[in-house]
């Protein structure tokens, strides 16, 4: 017997010959915001599924207020008080939001009051689900889950998808709920989140937990060092030269010039170069119209007006096949888009070769081993499980997705968030990987939720806000603050929303006020 509300000890897990938990322990005391943490792989989402019914564990002890505790189903652990945010949307695609609701018996006032209370107050219930963006979908799974009332809320990567304006909100929703009788199991990878918002961290490494750190400062370099091991003590610097990859005045012919683009309702008036040999930002809040951007140049959707060039050839893109076959290939952030997860590993990044009617017939297998086992190398993916993409943990299918593209030689790459929700060894080698590609002569475009990542991975940014381009950004200049007031098109010495939101919520916790801790709703 503890005083812990939910404790679980000697957790394993195995599927075949790949253990994805061998002695996995957690101790969540009533009132805390308990940080769940470890590489891409380390056991963190298998736990949390273990905890919610959703796999039963081989073997392990799992405590609830002291009493043993084993869900055999998601419904069952949330009748037990235990819920879970999962990294990926929970809801049905064909089915509008209040059909969703009803499938979990939510009730729909107190969904409507947190929705409001995370950044969304007007949406529209009668919406089918696969009709919203992303950052939307993860913030409907919250309040649905917070509706609820769970005593233990276990959020998996909650924030990875969002941007700045909603992830403050998602923040703010959770330090209120420190010192209640509930507890908060909350996954991430972004440090800043967890010394804002966490009272303890747990830490697992290759299916173990390998220590619980008092979250504090200084205590991030503690987490990382135990997270990746003598891996975690490497600065996270660019990972190339100082400066662009290509010089302004050496910039040549443009990859892509997109002149004017627009598509209702979001993407009004936006223009801009990608040049080969760098790699060109694009920063932009939460419905900035960067979703619609991308899918114009994929080939998922036709502007409404504008012109888009490719090596100063105007394209007409009327299938995503279209834009491959311009040499633009994509790497969303949702890998359950990309992949075919129960096929193997060879299959998805062979499937590039073998797709194209043209080129039916006999397929070499030495030719394509050697492609596919080139860039499994070169992106040090985990093929342990390879049977089933499946069975790979986040950051190896994300990895996946990019040697696919990789394998058959890059020219343009869109790359839509590609670093959501993974560790910070893998960033690191993504980061070096559009580095390596833009220096070989390829054209990048990518989109981040993480504004650290400009200027780690970028030559240059530019920035979206109401659907147009109000900001281009050199490198340089390019750090976390600049970006963020860019985003929000403040002029610099403007006080952010964040800022006043944060010393808001700091005056209600020095002051002990429940009135004064309200005041950041």
């Amino acid at each position: 017997m503890t005083d812990a509300l939910l404790e679980a000890t000697g957790v394993a897990k195995h599927y075949g010959a790949v253990a994805a938990l061998r002695s996995a322990s957690l101790s969540v005391l009533p009132g805390e915001v308990h940080a769940l943490m470890g590489a891409n792989g380390a056991g963190k989402s298998t736990l949390v599924k273990i905890l919610t019914g959703a796999v039963r564990p081989d073997r392990g002890t799992i405590l609830v207020r002291g009493k043993p505790f084993v869900a055999s189903s998601p419904s069952e652990s949330r009748r037990g008080g235990i819920m879970s945010v999962y990294q990926e949307p929970s809801l049905v695609p064909d089915l509008d939001i209040t059909s969703n609701l009803r499938l979990m018996r939510t009730p729909i006032e107190p969904f409507r009051t947190w929705l409001a209370e995370l950044g969304i107050p007007s949406l529209d219930l009668s919406t089918a689900a696969r009709e919203l963006p992303l950052a939307t979908l993860r913030v409907i799974d919250l309040a649905r889950a917070l509706a609820l009332d769970p005593a233990v809320l276990m959020l998996d990567e909650m924030t990875a998808a969002l941007p700045a304006d909603l992830t403050e909100r998602v923040l703010e929703v959770i330090g209120r709920r420190r010192g209640t009788d509930s507890s908060v199991i909350f996954i991430s990878h972004r440090m800043i989140e967890i010394g804002a918002v966490c009272d303890r961290a747990t830490v697992l490494r290759e299916g173990e937990t390998v220590g619980v750190v008092d979250v504090d400062p200084g205590s991030e370099e503690r987490i990382v060092r135990l997270m990746l091991g003598d891996i975690g003590s490497a600065p996270a610097v660019r990972p190339t030269g100082d400066g662009p990859t290509t010089k302004a005045s050496e910039r040549g012919t443009p990859r892509i010039r997109a002149t004017n683009l627009a598509l209702a309702p979001k993407l009004v008036d936006v223009s801009f170069e990608l040049y080969a040999g760098e790699v060109l930002g694009v920063v932009a809040l939460e419905g900035q119209g960067q979703d619609e951007l991308f899918d114009i140049l994929a080939g998922s959707e036709k502007p409404r007006t504008g012109e888009l060039k490719v090596d100063e050839r105007p394209v007409s893109f009327r299938h995503p096949a279209d834009a491959i076959r311009a040499g633009l290939v994509y790497v969303p952030a949702d890998r359950a888009e990309a992949l075919l997860m129960q096929r193997s590993v060879r299959e998805n990044i062979a499937l590039p070769f073998t797709a194209p009617f043209r080129s039916w017939g006999p397929i070499d297998g030495r030719a394509e081993g050697r492609r596919v086992g080139s860039a499994v190398e070169r992106l040090e993916i985990d093929t342990r499980a390879q049977g089933e993409v499946r069975r790979l943990s986040g950051g190896n299918q994300q990895k996946v997705t990019i040697a696919r593209w990789v394998a058959g030689g890059v020219r343009t790459m869109l790359c839509f968030d590609p670093t959501r929700g993974i560790d910070i060894g893998t960033k690191r080698q993504i980061y070096a990987l559009l580095r390596e590609l833009a220096e070989a002569g390829a054209a990048v475009l990518l989109y981040t939720s993480e504004l650290k990542e400009i200027q780690l991975a970028c030559d240059r940014a530019i920035v979206i806000f109401g659907g147009r381009v109000v900001a281009e950004i050199p490198v340089e200049e390019a750090d976390e603050p600049t970006l963020l007031r860019a985003a929000y098109d403040l002029p610099p010495d403007a006080v952010m929303p964040e800022e006043v939101a944060a010393s808001e919520l700091a005056a209600g916790a020095d002051s002990g006020s429940p009135a004064a801790a309200e005041a950041t709703a």
